[in-house]
């Protein structure tokens, strides 16, 4: 890894190579992420779609210099007839994780969503297992709210997932003068 900050960028056609790797290669995606094979042309059609930002969520690389390191993602998750809020996430390929490149990306997409969209809540969700990503999401603002019992079905059984969440008013706002 260079010495260049983490930035977020717009994902371009170059990266959908990538992005199709967490899909197909479970070493890329990790123990907490692999839920087994998928389409990995989904990508490319969303990509052409609307270059993976639309009005439902989100994809944005994670960079260093030149050098990708994964993306962030936000979906959006609707919690009454007039409002919503997004939910995260991040994924890293293995060469970059425990050096704190997530947690740096999951500030800097919680800045750039509350900069951009009117929601008041951001949440994450993390297999109980996942003691790295809990400490990225403390670290990067997040509140645990608690666990989810039997959310997520992986290598064969149902698994717990931790919850968390931040609200605007929580965050450090970078407000010119």
């Amino acid at each position: 890894m260079t010495d260049d900050p983490v930035i977020l960028r717009a994902v371009c056609e170059d990266d959908l190579p990538l992005l199709e790797r967490f899909l197909t290669d479970p070493e890329a995606t990790g123990p907490f992420q692999w839920t087994g094979w998928s389409d990995p042309g989904r990508w490319r059609r969303r990509w052409a779609q609307d270059g993976l930002l639309g009005d439902e969520g989100g994809h944005l690389m994670v960079v260093t210099g030149a050098e990708r390191l994964g993306f962030v993602a936000w979906r959006k998750v609707v919690t009454s007839r007039s409002s919503h809020c997004w939910n995260i996430g991040a994924q890293l390929l293995p060469e970059c994780r425990g050096r704190g490149v997530g947690t740096q990306a999951q500030r800097l997409l919680v800045r750039y969503l509350f900069a951009h969209t009117p929601v008041v809540r951001l949440e994450a969700d993390t297999e109980a297992g996942n003691i790295a990503e809990q400490r990225a999401l403390e670290k990067s603002g997040f509140t645990r709210e608690g666990v989810l019992r039997s959310m997520v079905f992986r290598d064969g059984r149902w698994r717990d997932v931790v919850r968390y969440s931040v609200l605007r008013d929580e965050t450090v706002r970078d407000e010119a003068p």
